[in-house]
């Protein structure tokens, strides 16, 4: 059973405080990852592309904190089916395509759906993510590099919505100034 989680995420290139009490704890592990982030200008979801397989996230609510839930809605490898293909597309908002094939190939995926849409833009993404326990939270550090700048991210997420505002007030944020991941690829690729 997928359970949604409510998620607080910054950028900057110094976080202050905030870099000090990262310092200070243990890193759990530490992930570094090159994805394609699929972005539109109308589209809240997160679609990207990583490991072989096509992973597309929703918002499905922001609280009165700013805190957005979001839940993973598809997850799938190569060839994805074209009832995947339509959650994608419904995500990023583009309702003028239909997928004309039962599955695509990653190569048919970008040539035949994503490329010939003005609107979608993909996004080389290489991560670097730190990932921590903070306030009972799952916690990471990322820096990461597109071909249109780097930028440095912190994010806080749980199940709890309460538990995420009150480990984002303890590190000295506003937990309504949340930015999402697709919506700062977007900002940097004039999306």
């Amino acid at each position: 059973m997928i359970v949604p989680r409510w998620e607080w995420r910054a950028f900057a290139e110094d976080f202050g405080e905030a870099e000090r009490r990262f310092d200070a704890l243990a890193p759990e592990r530490t992930d570094v990852s090159d994805e394609i982030y699929v972005v539109a200008p109308a589209g809240d979801a997160s679609v990207k592309v990583r490991d072989g397989l096509v992973d597309v996230k929703l918002r499905m609510a922001v609280d009165a904190d700013g805190l957005e839930q979001w839940k993973p809605v598809v997850k799938a490898p190569y060839p994805i089916p074209a009832a995947d293909v339509r959650v994608l597309l419904d995500a990023l908002h583009v309702t003028d395509m239909t997928p004309a094939r039962d599955a695509y190939t990653q190569d048919q995926l970008v040539a035949e759906v994503l490329r010939p849409h003005p609107e979608l833009h993909g996004v080389r993404v290489h991560k670097r993510r730190v990932h921590y326990t903070l306030g009972g939270c799952m916690a990471e550090r990322s820096d990461i590099e597109t071909e249109h700048g780097a930028v440095r991210t912190i994010a806080v997420e749980s199940e709890d919505p309460a538990r995420v505002a009150a480990t984002v007030r303890d590190l000295g944020f506003d937990p309504r100034r949340n930015v999402s991941l697709p919506r700062e690829l977007a900002l940097l690729a004039g999306a």
